[in-house]
């Protein structure tokens, strides 16, 4: 497990053209209130994500451009293989309610998760919304645009989608595959990013 108390790291090399090239860009991190963010091997951010206070990522997690996993005003947890994707959002609530993630979850592109429990192998779609003290279980497809209200639980195996959301149908085999490959995917683009001239 790797911490900082603040870090914004730039590598770079001189050209023959006298000018500096940036190889190499480390995520906006903040310690805060005497606690640092913390993530495990293999773990990869972008350069304008930002990461900050009680947050412990697990490993081979990724934290997308302009991503916020703000640990702040209360603790945020995450397990192994989350991909955060671009603009996305994870909070929580002042001494009201934390943040817990399981492993292999797939946050959208700008999808807020705010003081809620995400357990394994959940899809939260693109520009989804999940609230304090809401319950997603696993195997949960939550679809693009869809809000889970404060204190909604859903049921396992099923795709919830609207405003508010509403559990649509069961997943199959193919929406269950999808679960799968999408966090099993954002590990191997992560790797592009880590080693940019052999991808």
């Amino acid at each position: 497990m790797r911490h900082v108390s603040h870090l914004v790291f730039f590598c770079s090399i001189l050209c023959s053209d006298g000018y500096a090239k940036i190889i190499g860009v480390v995520a906006h991190i903040l310690k805060l209130r005497g606690l640092s963010p913390k993530w495990g091997e293999g773990t990869w951010m972008a350069e304008n994500a930002t990461l900050v206070g009680d947050v412990v990522m697990g490993r081979d997690c990724s934290l997308w451009f302009h991503a916020v996993v703000r640990g702040d005003v209360n603790a945020i947890r995450m397990g192994d293989r989350v991909n955060v994707q671009d603009g996305a959002v994870i909070h929580c609530t002042y001494q009201r309610t934390q943040t817990h993630i399981g492993n292999d979850v797939s946050i959208g592109h700008n999808a807020i998760v705010h003081g809620c429990v995400v357990e394994d192998r959940v899809l939260l779609g693109m520009g989804s919304i999940v609230m304090d003290n809401a319950l997603v279980r696993s195997e949960t497809l939550v679809a693009a645009g869809a809000v889970l209200l404060e204190g909604t639980k859903t049921e396992s195996g099923y795709i919830y989608a609207g405003v508010p959301a509403k559990r649509i149908k069961k997943i199959d085999a193919e929406v269950k595959g999808i679960l799968e490959r999408t966090a099993r995917n954002y590990i191997q683009y992560a790797g592009w990013f880590k080693n940019p001239e052999s991808a």
